[in-house]
């Protein structure tokens, strides 16, 4: 006996909810859509009513509707995207507190920060990449060596702005030079005046940090009075350990150990080896992190002030708006060195 087999007959799928659009939030509300438009673009050169706005709001969200970012973009002729290189170097707490504080500020002045993700990049392969997001501005770190090329790249691609955050500045970018001699100048010279000449500088072997530690070498061995040794570290206990079991070798009577992180993990290593702080071994780090002074003896530093995160996104609003009024070069970043019990 033969049995016909015939499959089943898939379920209709449901039919997905219409997406909302802003008539529908101006219907909801009782508004025009151009008073939608406003509200929820943020615009400002028009004057709504709280209560209205706050109408519009709880319209919008009770339907669901969120503005289309390319409808949006094709009205004011850019995006609103401030495209922000994510970091592969293993920056301290200064400087993410500071990237973080310039993310907020800048999502309050409308914009949107889309951090990309580059390891790997070079600077023509970057340019071409975050040129396809079309962003209105970009903040590059620094990582990726752009050329004046990349950055007319992006430029024509519709960036208003290309800044360049670092130690040197791009042809063509507005350039936020953080000079980095000034950090290790100022170590040398409060260890100089403390009567100490031969003085090694920590260079960490992690990559990346180049950018950082090798101007901070080269500003110590401006110092006057200085004789400055490279003493390559890894920022670990077992290359802290194996550097301090050769300190006494060396001939040296301070460090200036590149930041607070390292001189902390030095520092440490070398009382464990039997040497005395500040009696042997004078030791002076950067960055002034709060862990530093619970030490005992308390961490010398060099305190680094650094523009807040609002005057960084104002100057890139202020870019992106009225490029042609702002100059291309901002020296941010100032440096003065903190003497505690371990210099």
């Amino acid at each position: 006996m033969s049995h016909s087999s015939k499959s089943p007959t898939p379920p209709t799928p449901p039919a997905s909810a219409p997406v909302p659009t802003s008539a529908d939030v101006a219907r909801l509300a009782g508004v025009s859509r151009a008073t939608v438009s406003y509200v929820l673009n943020n615009a400002e050169a028009v004057r709504i009513s709280e209560p209205t706005r706050r109408k519009v709001r709880e319209a919008a969200e009770e339907l669901g509707y969120v503005p289309h970012a390319a409808a949006r973009s094709l009205r004011a002729g850019h995006t609103r995207i401030v495209l922000l290189p994510t970091s592969h170097v293993p920056v301290g707490p200064l400087y993410s507190n500071f990237l973080n504080e310039l993310q907020w500020a800048l999502r309050r002045l409308d914009y949107t920060v889309v951090q990309y993700g580059s390891l790997g990049l070079s600077g023509d392969e970057a340019a071409r990449a975050w040129a396809e997001l079309r962003p209105v501005a970009v903040i590059s770190l620094g990582e990726i060596t752009l050329s004046p090329h990349n950055v007319a790249t992006l430029k024509r691609a519709g960036a208003r702005a290309v800044i360049t955050l670092g130690p040197v500045g791009v042809p063509g970018a507005h350039a936020l030079v953080m000079d980095q001699t000034e950090v290790g100048a100022r170590a040398a010279a409060h260890l100089v005046a403390r009567g100490r000449r031969r003085i090694g500088v920590v260079v960490p072997r992690e990559e990346g940090l180049d950018l950082f530690s090798a101007p901070r070498l080269e500003g110590a061995r401006s110092a006057a009075g200085a004789e400055v040794e490279a003493l390559p570290m890894a920022y670990t206990e077992e290359s802290a350990t194996a550097l301090a079991a050769r300190w006494p070798s060396l001939g040296l009577d301070a460090v200036f150990a590149y930041n607070d992180e390292y001189a902390m993990l030095l520092m440490r290593a070398l009382q464990d080896a039997g040497l005395r702080i500040p009696e042997d071994v004078a030791v002076i780090g950067a960055d002034d992190l709060l862990i530093g002074r619970l030490l005992r003896p308390r961490l010398s530093t060099v305190r680094i002030e650094m523009p807040s995160g609002d005057r960084l996104a104002a100057l890139v609003d202020r870019a992106v708006r009225e490029p042609s009024e702002v100059t291309h070069r901002h020296d941010l970043l100032t440096a003065t060195a903190v003497p505690r019990e371990s210099t």
